[in-house]
This record gives structure tokens, C-alpha cells and sequence, in this order.
């Protein structure tokens, strides 16, 4: 059995305000596209269709029309909420459209309720396990504590108890929404440690003929069995060198599995660049970054004025300016309090402006500060009086 493992699609999210509807219509014709050249069984969707609970229009007409095609094409398709979904919303008329092949698991209670899929080597039991909220889901589990592993496991010991029912020789899998341990996380992905110790060990995951994990932004392969699709767009900076892509994983029987990567469109590069401003304004090497979206770190000592308006002249899609000096711009003490132990009014505003402009007030700006610092010290005297 053929199957297409994604995740992570958060329709609606945007890159530094930039819109990335276009670049994600652009991915699920690609995925369309794959079902069809590929002759792919069922499409597996491990969580985080969404980047929020309650998703713009735009974001739920793709995801409308993806279902639509792939139910056209007689695929059928598995989806679990994560942890940016809202596991009710997402599962609204679950059991009615599950008559079209699409199947939402959004729901704990169906943890140990399989999708079963058959070819000519025999049955197929995929099983969808939606983000676990510890403190939520503990006592409907009946999970030993209040923690991402524990709900898991006790998930898990769900999927199992009815393995054990299914034909001999039944193949298993299995989609969860989870950090697992060994995996690398970026900086786009919602922290989850809320719920106590944010990671799983992989071997909650043991027994199973494929795991296909959801959270975490990069393509990863923690065990043969165990992988995580990655999400199908970069939706953060630290992303850059992230190869975007989906599994494409055959079943055979015997416990056999074979799995190779499906890249997807990439709608521009990204590119992390450091130096001064005259550096990045003038350097050739950096010619190739032009059409790239752009994060510029600028190591200026003092703040460069219409900074990102010169760097758009030369890298149109600039979205970030990080400003940090060579020397910190700092004076290295260690807190803020230690910073203004023992100065005035009027040199904390100074210091204030040197701060945020990389350099000191000049002699006409030093005067205006002062004089207003000690203006409002008198209208705070006459109101106390």
C-alpha cells in the first residue's frame, strides 16, 4: 500500500505578514498533482491543518477544495487535529464526510478506532491520534499522569488493544501530533510544554508499521518507522536550509517498508544575511539573495537610518531587520536594574535614546531631554503638594 505522508500545512499563516495563501494553493496542487502520478492509496495528514483555532476564509476554502479533489480522485484521506487546531471545529461533520473517504480523527475517544484500508496483500489499519492535551485528556484515557508521554502511552495502549483483535498479518499504522525525543525543533512551532515535559520517548510509538508524526517544521527520520513529514512551507527564518518535503511510504507485507522524499514547491528561497548595511548593500556574493525573501542582520555600531528602505532597494522581498551591533550595544551589565542603580532621570532617558538608536543624543537633543525630564519632575512635586 501506497501511502502520502504530510503535516503541518497551518493554511492562513503568514511569514513575517507576508501572505503564503498563494504558496500553499500552490502545495496542495502539487500533493494533488503527487496522488495522481504516484498512485498513492490514502493520504495521511498528521495534524496542524490550520495555523489557528479559529482559521480565516481563504484558509478554509483550500482546505475545502484539497478534500474535494483528493475525494474526486477516490483517495482516501486521514487527517488528526494539532495542537493550532481547534479539534472540534476541525471535526465538525466528521462521520458524515467519512462517507467521501475523508477521515477526521479529531476526537480521543476514536484513538482506538482504525481506518481500515485494504489492498491485495490484505488489510490496512490506520489509526489517528489527535494532540493530546495532558491536563484535558488524562482522566478520559485513563492516563497514569498528567503528561505527554502518559496520555500518549495510554493512547497507544488504546491502538494496541484493538491490533490485537485485527487479522493475523495486519499492517499497522499509526498518525500522532507530538515532540518526540531525538526530534529537532525550529522556531516556528508552538511550544506544547504547558502540559509538563513537552517530549515522548520513541518507543511509545513500538510494534507499529509506520508511525507518521506531525509538529515539528523539518523532515526527519527518528527510526525507519517513526519520520516526521515536516511542514510543506518554511514558516520561519531558522527554516532556510530546510529541504521541504513529503514521505511517500510503501507497505509491503513482512513488515517491509521503503520511503522516499517528495520535495515541494518552493515559492521563494530564504536567506539569513549578517553585516553592516554598506556590506550587504554593496557585497557581489549576495547578488544570488535578490529574489529571496530576506532576514538582514545589521551589525552597525549606531542604528542606520531608512535602514530597510535602502535594503528593499537591493533585496525587494526584505521581511526582517534585526539590528545588533558588533559590541552589543550594551554596557555589559547583567540586568536592567544594575543598568540604572544609582543614575538620574534624565541619563536613563539618555541612555533610553542611545539604546534604541545605536548612538548618544547630540548636544541639542541632550538638552531637550533634560529639560523635559526635570519639567515633569516638577508637575509631579506640584501634584503631590
Amino acid at each position: 500500500m501506497r501511502l502520502l505522508h504530510t503535516s503541518d500545512w497551518h493554511l492562513g499563516r503568514t511569514l513575517h505578514r507576508e501572505d503564503l495563501l498563494p504558496a500553499q494553493r500552490a502545495f496542495l496542487e502539487h500533493l494533488v498533482d503527487t496522488v495522481r502520478a504516484e498512485r498513492v492509496d490514502a493520504v495521511l495528514v498528521a495534524g496542524d491543518v490550520y495555523d489557528r483555532a479559529i482559521p480565516g476564509l481563504g484558509a478554509v476554502e483550500l482546505f475545502d477544495r484539497v478534500l474535494r479533489q483528493l475525494a474526486e480522485l477516490r483517495v482516501p484521506v486521514v487527517l488528526i487535529a494539532g495542537n493550532h487546531d481547534s479539534a472540534r471545529r476541525l471535526g465538525i461533520a466528521a462521520r458524515l464526510i467519512e462517507q467521501a473517504g475523508v477521515h477526521l480523527r479529531t476526537e480521543v475517544a476514536r484513538c482506538g478506532e482504525p481506518v481500515l484500508l485494504a489492498d491485495e496483500h490484505g488489510p490496512v489499519a490506520v489509526y489517528g491520534v489527535p494532540y493530546l492535551e495532558p491536563a484535558l485528556t488524562r482522566g478520559e484515557l485513563g492516563a497514569a499522569a498528567v503528561s505527554h508521554a502518559a496520555v500518549l502511552e495510554a493512547a497507544m495502549g488504546r491502538v494496541r488493544a484493538d491490533l490485537a483483535t485485527r487479522p493475523a498479518g495486519t499492517r499497522s499504522v499509526v498518525l500522532a501530533h507530538a515532540f518526540v525525543v531525538g526530534g529537532e525543533a525550529s522556531d516556528s512551532e508552538r511550544d506544547i510544554a504547558v502540559g509538563g515535559v513537552p517530549s515522548v520517548p520513541a518507543s511509545v510509538f513500538d510494534g507499529v508499521d509506520y508511525a507518521a508524526l506531525g509538529h515539528l517544521h523539518g523532515s526527519q527520520v527518528l527510526r525507519e518507522r517513526l519520520r516526521y513529514s515536516g511542514s510543506p512551507l518554511a514558516y520561519s527564518f531558522s527554516e532556510a536550509d530546510h529541504r521541504k518535503s513529503m514521505w511517500l511510504v510503501d507497505l509491503v507485507p513482512e513488515r517491509e517498508l521503503t520511503a522516499r522524499r517528495i520535495d515541494c514547491p518552493v515559492p521563494r528561497p530564504l536567506a539569513r544575511l549578517r553585516g553592516t548595511l554598506a556590506e550587504l548593500l554593496a557585497d557581489p556574493a549576495l547578488t544570488r539573495h535578490q529574489d529571496a525573501w530576506v532576514q538582514a542582520v545589521i551589525t552597525d555600531p549606531g542604528r542606520p537610518e531608512r535602514a530597510m528602505e535602502q535594503l528593499r532597494a537591493r533585496f525587494p522581498h526584505s521581511l526582517q531587520l534585526v539590528f545588533a551591533p558588533e559590541d552589543g550595544g550594551g554596557d555589559g551589565l547583567p540586568s536592567y536594574a544594575a543598568r540604572t542603580r544609582g543614575r538620574s532621570d534624565a541619563d536613563i532617558a539618555l541612555g533610553f535614546v542611545r539604546h534604541v538608536r545605536g548612538s548618544d543624543p547630540d548636544p541639542g537633543e541632550r538638552l531637550l531631554l533634560r529639560e523635559a525630564v526635570e519639567a515633569a519632575g516638577s508637575r509631579g512635586e506640584g501634584g503631590r503638594g
